[in-house]
């Protein structure tokens, strides 16, 4: 009785009718955490005297890139589920069906936003930290959207952290489990505490040259890792490791080495971050914004 007292409890609904339109609670999370990191990015973008567009022409170019890397790392990762016998291929197209994953989003996000950034003559690494803190920050921010969902749980927990799964949405194996780990709100914690971390760590050291995200790699990294293993949801394994725990410990080491490199060879903060912004030199002069970073 005491666990079901102090349990916590899933919400009724994770969509609602609007007119003829269904709206997804799990999409209204996303989009809060995108608000959020954007208004945050900005911010921090220009008080280091980047201009407001072109933090947002990168953004604007990042997000969509972003969904494709999601659903390309989920397919590669679920493979058995949109190819074989009796699956049909065209459905690793259909993303409004579900299906995306957070490793992948980060690739693809990053590698339109290094495309936006070199057109426009911003420093990609500046970018990035002014990103970082509210990028993680949305991530917590998200993790609600799996609570409405039920999806993406832990193992069994009867303690007063338990979160009730309606028995629909329980896994194989678990159908007479009626509480379970609460990795949605173990990971929303650790990412909203990781983004205050960051922007002491910033405010306090004055770090450039893409150390913050490399010390967002590392926070996210490391928690993803080992909330990762106590999911219940199905997933490949590499050896004694889930996919995603591997990518996250590449991710947590990739910032390590980036943190110690960047320090090493470019300490202090950049001087400027675009080249229209202030403090840059003079961009409107050159032909063209690219040959002028080359050249520098």
């Amino acid at each position: 009785m005491g666990a079901v007292i102090w349990s916590i409890p899933s919400p009724d609904i994770s969509q609602f009718e609007l007119g003829p339109l269904t709206i997804h609670i799990y999409a209204l999370c996303l989009i809060a955490g995108m608000v959020v990191a954007w208004l945050i990015g900005s911010r921090r973008w220009m008080a280091r005297g980047g201009l407001a567009e072109t933090f947002e022409t990168i953004v604007l170019v990042a997000v969509p890139s972003g969904i494709v890397g999601a659903r390309i790392y989920h397919v590669l990762t679920h493979g058995e589920d949109y190819f074989g016998p009796g699956r049909d291929p065209l459905s690793a197209l259909y993303i409004w069906q579900g299906g995306i994953a957070i490793f992948g989003s980060l690739i693809g996000g990053a590698v339109g936003a290094w495309i936006a950034a070199r057109k426009l003559g911003a420093r990609m690494p500046a970018f990035a930290d002014a990103l970082a803190p509210g990028l993680i920050i949305a991530q917590g921010i998200g993790r609600l959207g799996n609570w409405f969902n039920q999806e993406l749980f832990g193992g069994p927990d009867d303690g007063p952290l338990g979160l009730e799964i309606d028995p629909a949405h329980r896994p194989s194996g678990y159908e007479h489990v009626a509480t379970f780990q609460p990795t949605f709100l173990y990971e929303m914690v650790w990412n909203l505490s990781g983004g205050v971390v960051l922007l002491w760590i910033d405010r306090r050291f004055r770090l450039g040259f893409g150390r913050v995200f490399a010390l967002y790699m590392v926070i996210y990294g490391s928690g993803r890792f080992f909330i990762e293993a106590i999911r219940t949801d199905v997933s490949y394994y590499l050896g004694p490791l889930r996919t995603n725990q591997v990518t996250a410990l590449l991710v947590a080491l990739a910032g390590v080495a980036i943190f110690l490199v960047s320090a090493r060879r470019w300490p202090g903060r950049e001087q400027w971050v675009e080249r229209r912004g202030a403090g840059g030199p003079d961009f409107e002069a050159a032909s063209d914004p690219i040959e002028a970073l080359d050249a520098e």
